[in-house]
């Protein structure tokens, strides 16, 4: 594998395995396509999407499902856009220059600085082009976001660090029981006018609800789904949605391990990720028994940066969240790392175009 990937891995499911040892993998194969969170690591994803949105998926005509949460619902959102390829192309300079100028005296920006100021840089990004989203001919999206219950209802100072103490709690238990403290709920893509089209999943793994996106919510639904709590404020009021606090889709669904149930006419669940493994949420991080593959992923292929391959990039890693206390106030460090990290991400572009060329399932690596 090492001569013909330097940077690249791919990691397939027992199923699409299968599929691409029989048929290879054509553009027509891909019935959908997850996007996890995971901030700036998002960033090195960023020259795949433009090469599968911009000139690979445009050679077939089936229908798609995008199902994204935080920087990947982002990410789904611009794939969906009219020539989404200058589209993701902001969005990488975009997210690369965010600056949040600290006030007199403060160590780091505030919650409602944060949010009001990201806010605005989606309603930038979006602004006169919803409908281009949400009904796209092809690409039906899926927005992931975290509602909270109870004591999480509501945003406070008090019930918010306390609500997600004992979210933390229930869910070191089982994962099932995180569902007494938030939930999952989907905006969708509207399939008519009262309902959203059908989720590409199964829900019975965890307490979920779908909402249909509409010009009226989709920068709330968006915005949730980005929004990290403690520093961004939870959206309340979204319309058409249950009421509550909605916070990112990250905390339920980190890498949206789900249950999926692609067509039979498209069955590879296409995941460009920036590792091999997918975690399910984001509390899941310190039990390492639950990164795991399970059969939720058996038609599953992950796009994967090798790890020797990271450890090439600035700080030998991939970008991430600490790097803006890395480089505190120095905007053009942190820009000039990030930028090195996205230019050099070209390459995984590259050696995934050449594969699909000649589809070899040798290089192709259990999940």
């Amino acid at each position: 594998m090492a001569s013909r990937f330097q940077a690249l891995r791919l990691y397939a499911g027992p199923k699409a395995w299968q599929h691409i040892n029989r048929h290879g993998l054509q553009p027509q194969d891909v019935g959908i396509i997850p996007a996890a969170a995971g901030g700036p690591k998002g960033l090195i994803l960023g020259p795949i999407d433009r090469f599968l949105f911009g000139d690979w998926l445009p050679r077939s005509q089936q229908s798609v499902d995008l199902v994204g949460a935080s920087i990947g619902a982002w990410r789904m959102a611009t794939a969906c856009l009219d020539r989404a390829v200058p589209a993701f192309e902001r969005l990488e300079r975009d997210y690369i220059r965010q600056h949040y100028e600290l006030p007199p005296g403060q160590k780091r920006p505030s919650a409602d600085q944060v949010s009001g100021q990201f806010g605005e840089n989606l309603r930038l990004f979006y602004r006169g082009r919803i409908a281009e989203v949400i009904q796209h001919p092809r690409y039906r999206l899926h927005v992931v976001t975290s509602r909270g219950r109870h004591v999480l209802g509501r945003q406070g100072p008090v019930r918010t660090p306390v609500g997600y103490l004992g979210a933390f709690a229930a869910n070191a238990v089982h994962r099932k029981a995180l569902g007494a403290w938030l939930e999952r709920v989907v905006f969708s893509s509207p399939g008519d006018a009262t309902a959203a089209v059908p989720l590409p999943f199964a829900t019975q793994d965890f307490r979920t609800r779908q909402v249909p996106l509409s010009e009226a919510n989709f920068m709330d639904a968006l915005q949730a789904s980005c929004s990290i709590p403690f520093v961004l404020n939870a959206v309340h009021g979204i319309e058409g949605a249950p009421p509550g606090a909605y916070w990112d889709g990250g905390i339920t669904d980190y890498h949206l391990h789900l249950r999926y149930q692609p067509q039979a006419a498209a069955p590879i669940v296409l995941y460009p990720h920036f590792q091999q493994q997918v975690v399910p949420g984001w509390l899941d991080k310190v039990w390492k028994r639950r990164h795991r593959a399970s059969p939720a992923l058996d038609a599953m292929l992950v796009i994967a940066p090798s790890p020797v391959w990271v450890r090439s990039l600035p700080n030998g890693k991939l970008p991430d969240r600490t790097d803006f206390t890395r480089y505190g106030p120095d905007l053009a460090a942190r820009v000039a790392a990030w930028s090195a990290a996205t230019a050099a991400s070209v390459q995984l572009a590259e050696e995934l175009a050449a594969w699909l060329e000649d589809p070899d399932p040798a290089v192709v690596e259990p999940l």
